[in-house]
């Protein structure tokens, strides 16, 4: 009586080894790279695109698609990564098998990455003339792509989603290490954000609101984001031709356009900056011996002050500029080495806590938070005499509203009739 069922569980073996057979990986289109020289990966390139390694460090390299030429005159923006923040040393073997999985293991043994597309389908893989790496089925379509895995940067046509691994940007740590930085752009999907932007630090528990992208005409939910160029050609007229910005989809569809690009070009893109910036770049194609890349657009461009760490740790910044370092003496020339007062041990009473005063400042977060209130300018004070960890008070007197922040770094200069409404209590 055991012969069927041995019978069936053998012929079931059969019948899924030969659909697995049916769908592997063509042997010509596997590979396994290993190079001691890292380069970039001839086989997987479509210009001006490339897959390919880089290092801003001895012996420690990111997979990555980079646009551009990077010759001594025009540099590589790296568009997306595969083991950010995760390097691996010189010698790494990135293998593509007949399985199906992009796999990147390191020289002591570790999968460093990985796409997890093993026997589900995969017999190719490409990179696309926009920059998308995709693994493909016989069919065509995708079973992973990059544009689904988004790091600093979108590409034409490349959006973002709440929820799952796509829902934001996360800039890098600085320009030369590519670990995930203290900002983010984030689609939540909840009530009327807009298109938030935060700042993370050591001193905040919960990332800090700087921006709202868009807001002042996106106020509904927002399901999905996605960073584009209009065509050469519309039907709207050539003031809408080769337009760069966002298609907002939520309880109705927008376009934000924000600007027309020197160069007819759809080679262009959105990026995170490692200081909290939004830009975008265009590449020109016959840009090859002088610097291929136009800084198309410039979110903060007129209003730097609004980027946390502008002036660093602390300082007051006027016209894009760091002027003036805060003291209890009063202001000083601003340098990096300005840092805030040291706040009193939380083992301390702060409830006499000293203030010194600043008038015709806003801190970096007023923009987004207005603080409480209405209340008395004392009873602000008060409140963070009481919050061992507040470090500052920032006072509306025409709205009486109250903000209070652990954080201080940068603080804008408020121009103009309405200054000296603006007031900041620095406690020390």
């Amino acid at each position: 009586m055991l012969f069927p069922h041995l019978f069936l569980s053998f012929m079931i073996i059969l019948y899924h080894s030969s659909v697995a057979d049916a769908v592997s990986v063509p042997t010509s289109k596997t590979f396994k790279f290993v190079d001691g020289v890292i380069r970039k990966l001839d086989a997987i390139s479509n210009h001006p695109f490339s897959l390919q390694y880089y290092s801003n460090a001895a012996n420690k390299y990111t997979l990555a698609v980079g646009m551009g030429i990077g010759t001594s005159n025009s540099r590589l923006i790296w568009v997306w990564a595969a083991n950010r923040g995760r390097p691996v040393g010189e010698n790494a073997v990135l293998s593509f098998g007949r399985n199906g999985n992009l796999v990147l293991v390191d020289t002591d043994g570790r999968v460093a990455w990985q796409t997890r597309t093993a026997n589900k389908g995969v017999v190719d893989i490409k990179l696309l003339p926009n920059g998308n790496l995709v693994l493909l089925n016989k069919n065509g379509g995708f079973v992973w792509q990059s544009f689904d895995y988004p790091s600093d940067t979108l590409l034409n046509g490349q959006g973002l989603r709440p929820g799952g691994s796509n829902n934001k940007l996360v800039s890098r740590l600085s320009e030369t290490d590519d670990s995930p930085g203290p900002y983010s752009l984030v689609i939540n999907g909840e009530g009327k954000s807009g298109i938030p932007m935060f700042y993370k630090s050591k001193f905040s528990s919960e990332p800090l609101k700087y921006a709202d992208v868009l807001l002042d005409f996106f106020e509904e939910r927002l399901d999905n984001l996605t960073f584009y160029v209009n065509p050469p050609t519309s039907d709207w007229g050539p003031d809408y031709t080769n337009q760069l910005g966002l298609h907002l989809q939520g309880e109705t569809n927008i376009e934000g356009l924000w600007v027309q690009p020197k160069y007819n070009s759809t080679l262009s893109l959105l990026q995170l900056g490692w200081d909290g910036n939004l830009h975008v770049y265009t590449y020109y194609e016959k840009g090859y011996w002088n610097d291929a890349w136009d800084e198309t657009f410039t979110y903060f461009a007129s209003d730097q002050g609004r980027l946390p760490e502008k002036c660093g740790s602390f300082g007051i910044c006027s016209k894009n500029q760091c002027v003036a370092c805060p003291t209890p003496k009063g202001l000083s020339i601003w340098s990096e080495d300005c840092k805030p007062p040291t706040l009193p041990s939380c083992k301390t009473s702060t409830v006499n806590a000293s203030y010194y005063l600043i008038e015709g400042v806003d801190h970096f977060l007023s923009t987004s938070n207005e603080g409480e209130g209405p209340m008395k300018i004392d009873d602000c004070k008060k409140k963070c005499s009481k919050d061992c960890k507040c470090a500052a008070v920032f006072y509306r007197k025409d709205t009486s509203k109250c903000l209070l922040t652990n954080q201080l770094n940068t603080l804008t200069k408020v121009i103009g009739p309405s200054s000296k409404g603006h007031i900041a209590f620095i406690k020390y």
